[in-house]
């Protein structure tokens, strides 16, 4: 382990120290001391078919033997039309066209030029506004950043962030209302027209958000009839539905995309984390071919290129993970554990600090509170999240967190997404850490 400022690594926290990571196996990461940590986020959640499987090693090494790289606004290869085929098959558009990338933030800044560039080429160049929902996260990008709602990622460079609009996301733990579903009658998706008709429906571009909630409301589901209600006032408004499913695509939820579950259909989808299993870096952002399609009637080129779009060796990385997925039947497995992890996860609500458990498939979010009853979350200053996440790590057990979801400062929540692959077993072990942390944690609240 290294610390700032003896090694040449510069590190996210300079103050941190991390174990060294020497492989991985399944749902299992090895430090250089031989420590085993339990993987129970999948990193970030990307780990989606687990850690050592050599199929997608190989793959990547045979197509950098055979060609690493070829430009993107030059050539074509094998993989990029293999990977995009196969993605489109699980889009839920006709004749989808796939662009690739490398990183989440990368995709969603692509996704937004897109939807501009589609409007000034159907000779609406008003058309300029995104509107986004708040809690949400999008990217460190500066364009996905200030469509993002996290204050404590945006606050130094807010000079440099562009004008976005923010309504409430649907997060019913925390109902900007105080309502509680059904009786709310889902309004938070009546803040999406009321925005559009506030900021001018012909300056609106588009409606950029999580279907499932990723870190920032720790997994938060939102009602059935939401995404039908907000696909409906796009619609009566010229608004693009663009869907971030960079974490909970790629069979996360249980199903190839979070939207599968509600009935509903984007005009652009963003993928990322769960298309290579973490391998090597591939992100995409897809569209249908009527959106494509006015592009190419203008006789334009999409106004969007980076070094690496469209790499050989990442699509290749691509093709085998979708390969491993298909072979082991891992979405659907991904459904059943996600069912059997909400279950085993539940009870952690007997925890006195413990306020809500929810998710989606192997999505799931767990949120602490200080007070259960008015659901008051624990302030700033006593670093709930960050003194779990590193009472965990000691037992052996990873997960991912966030803060300030309850109102942009105060709030903590971790969230747990295993790989595919994660078994009862597994499950098991997960679950009787977080009690021990949770006991450890509470003798010192």
């Amino acid at each position: 382990m290294k610390r700032y400022p003896q090694g040449s690594v510069f590190y996210r926290n300079l103050h941190a120290s991390y174990p060294v990571i020497r492989r991985g196996r399944g749902a299992y990461l090895y430090d250089a001391e031989g420590k085993r940590y339990l993987d129970a986020s999948g990193g970030a959640a990307v780990v989606n078919i687990g850690h050592g499987v050599r199929e997608v090693s190989e793959a990547i090494g045979r197509q950098a033997r055979r060609v690493a790289y070829a430009n993107g606004m030059q050539f074509s290869h094998e993989p990029v039309e293999s990977l995009a085929r196969r993605v489109a098959r699980f889009l839920p558009f006709p004749g989808a066209k796939v662009y690739f990338l490398s990183s989440g933030s990368e995709a969603v800044e692509a996704a937004l030029k897109l939807a501009r560039q589609y409007w000034v080429e159907r000779g609406r160049p008003s058309k300029r506004l995104f509107i986004s929902r708040t809690p949400s996260y999008h990217g460190n990008t500066l364009a996905a950043l200030s469509l993002s709602a996290r204050r404590h990622y945006q606050e130094t460079f807010r000079p440099m962030l562009a004008e976005s609009v923010k309504i409430p996301a649907p997060y019913c733990y925390r109902c900007y209302r105080g309502e509680t579903y059904p009786a709310c009658r889902v309004r938070c998706a009546v803040e999406l027209e009321r925005a559009i008709r506030s900021a001018g429906q012909e300056n609106v571009a588009a409606f950029v958000t999580e279907v499932i909630g990723g870190a920032t409301t720790g997994a938060a589901v939102p009602p059935p009839e939401y995404f039908p209600a907000v696909r409906a006032i796009c619609d009566r408004n010229g608004v693009l539905l663009v869907t971030d499913e960079v974490m909970t695509g790629m069979g996360r939820t249980g199903k190839w995309l979070a939207s599968d579950h509600f009935d509903f259909v984007p005009d652009i989808v963003v993928l990322g984390k769960g298309l290579t299993g973490g391998y090597i870096p591939l992100s995409a952002v897809a569209a249908g071919k009527e959106l494509v399609d006015v592009l190419y009637r203008k006789g334009t080129s999409f106004l969007h290129a980076q070094t690496f779009s469209h790499h050989p060796v990442g699509c290749a990385a691509g093709l085998a993970t979708l390969d491993v997925i298909g072979k082991n039947r891992l979405v659907a497995r991904c459904a059943k554990a996600g069912n059997a992890l909400l279950d085993a996860l539940m009870p952690l609500l007997s925890h006195p600090h413990v306020g809500d458990v929810r998710g989606k498939g192997l999505l799931v979010g767990v949120e602490f509170v200080e007070d259960k009853k008015s659901r008051r979350p624990f302030p700033r200053r006593r670093m709930y999240a960050e003194k779990f996440l590193a009472e965990a790590r000691k037992r052996g057990l990873i997960l991912w967190w966030n803060t300030g979801q309850a109102d942009g400062v105060d709030g903590d929540l971790v969230l747990v997404a295993p790989p595919f692959t994660v078994t009862a077993g597994d499950i098991a072990l997960l679950r009787k850490k977080m009690d021990e942390v949770l006991s450890v944690m509470e003798k010192s609240a």
